[in-house]
């Protein structure tokens, strides 16, 4: 019997021990969600939207549970988790609203003697592998307008995050939806490879690294059928001459930091046009100097530790790498003594000095590490910001909506922001370019992915 060991980054405990399904346990899995979606196929979206409304209310209900046990199993703040829950709920019923609308049929132009339109079907069985980040935000991306389109899902978590998909189960079981609608598997790496390759699964959901995508697609590629991949990200931010700098500085610190740094569109890179540079670095170093970091189930704690030993060596790595490549740290570590609570609770790092000849300006952090570089002009802004294989947001912080525009419909990016960065907007599609990866979730374009158009062409006169 395989055993799944969560390591939790607050001490370093076993948090929980879970077995691991076995292949026998996949064939049960998939047999049931074959069944449970031929019948809920044939339900119209108005007899779907109230068991996720009522999912919806189970989940709020359970949101200290919730929120205690993420704390735990990836190390965000106790006094941060509940965010989470209330995004989730907010994506949830963004979700439900754009439900109808974008699931109609498509009808095409009249022509006399037959009827014609597109029916938006759904696939089947979605299988959705979130990354432990934003567990649950990353997961209701897929899982709700899947369940909404007409399919059943089945959802494999992270290692680091497993027991969402219990909660998720939980809200979903006191919803009434149907057995077999949602089910979960802990898996192992070969396992989750055998049930894309699994011929009862229609679609795969991805969110993770650049490495873990390509396998993802490897294998799917095996077959004919659609993948959803979020993958790796460096998202950047241009500071303009004119911007609100108190409001500005504020917000990229929040944008570097929340989480620990470990957001898929968190700043983590910054270029700042030359006439505010001085000003804008030394109120962003007095503002980071400002954070608590400490063990997250303290409610004054606002960073906790990084989720991962990996992820702390990949930090740690980059930084001492630009510092003797000529880059300057701005924070003493020494500022912060609860980094010797535990390998994982690392201070917050500001490097000047940095340019592109380094990996912390190039490759993803995901961690608390934000370089920031001058910058002469808009033109060399939008160079550097494109300058990257990733493209998942990248944000603009000026008083000028027209030049956001024009500078933004040049940058190479999923979504461009103005005066706002690390948000994901229900109502916005949520994608990107280059080794970002590939698919649509979120907006009413999220539903595409879910469902396969099929043509009814109807002669209604033979006369």
């Amino acid at each position: 019997m395989s055993i799944l060991k969560v390591i939790s980054p607050v001490d370093e405990s076993v948090y929980a021990e879970l077995k691991l399904h076995t292949s026998a346990d996949i064939d049960r899995t998939l047999a049931k969600s074959v069944k449970a979606q031929k019948a809920w196929k044939a339900l119209t979206i108005a007899e779907r939207k109230p068991y996720i409304e009522k999912f919806i209310t189970a989940f709020e209900n359970a949101k200290e549970r919730i929120s205690e046990e993420l704390t735990w199993q990836m190390g965000r703040p106790i006094s941060q988790t509940p965010g989470e829950v209330a995004g989730t709920i907010e994506r949830a019923k963004g979700m439900l609203t754009l439900a109808e609308k974008s699931l109609a049929d498509v009808l095409v132009d009249e022509k006399p003697g037959f009827n014609r339109y597109i029916k938006r079907e759904p696939l089947g069985v979605v299988f959705v592998v979130p990354a432990w980040n934003y567990p649950y935000l990353i997961a209701i991306n897929t899982i709700v307008p899947a369940l909404l389109a007409g399919n059943s899902v089945v959802l494999k978590h992270s290692a680091q995050t497993p027991l969402i998909s219990e909660r998720f189960a939980d809200a979903f079981k006191e919803a009434g939806l149907p057995d077999g609608l949602f089910q979960y598997l802990f898996l192992s790496h070969t396992n989750t490879a055998n049930v894309i390759r699994d011929e009862r699964v229609q679609f795969v959901s991805f969110t993770g690294s650049v490495g873990g995508g390509h396998q993802i697609q490897k294998v799917a590629a095996e077959r004919f059928i659609g993948v959803g991949l979020e993958l790796g990200g460096k998202d950047p931010a241009y500071v303009c001459d004119n911007s609100n700098l108190d409001f500005t500085i504020a917000n990229l610190v929040d944008g570097a930091f929340f989480n620990s740094g470990q957001s898929c569109c968190g700043i983590e890179r910054i270029y700042v046009h030359e006439s505010v540079y001085d000003k804008f670095v030394e109120g962003f170093v007095e503002l980071t100097k400002q954070y608590k970091l400490g063990n997250p189930l303290n409610k004054e704690t606002n960073m906790g530790p990084v989720a991962k030993r990996s992820g702390a060596d990949t930090v740690i790595n980059q930084i001492e790498a630009a510092i003797k490549a000529g880059a300057t740290p701005l924070i003493d570590p020494k500022l912060f003594p609860e980094t010797e609570l535990g390998y994982n609770y690392l201070a917050p790092q500001v490097l000047v000095d940095v340019d592109h000849s380094m990996e912390v300006m190039t490759e993803e952090s995901f961690g608390p590490v934000v370089g920031i570089m001058k910058v002469k002009s808009d033109e060399e802004a939008l160079a550097l910001m494109n300058d990257s294989e990733f493209g998942l947001t990248a944000s603009i912080w000026t008083e000028d909506e027209e030049k956001a525009i024009t500078i933004g419909n040049q940058v190479e990016t999923g979504t461009w922001f103005m005066n706002r960065c690390d948000y994901l907007d229900p109502y916005l599609s949520w994608t990107g370019v280059k080794n970002t990866g590939r698919g649509c979730s979120l907006s009413a374009l999220g539903y595409d992915q879910l469902t396969r158009p099929k043509s009814y062409h109807l002669r209604v006169e033979t006369k």
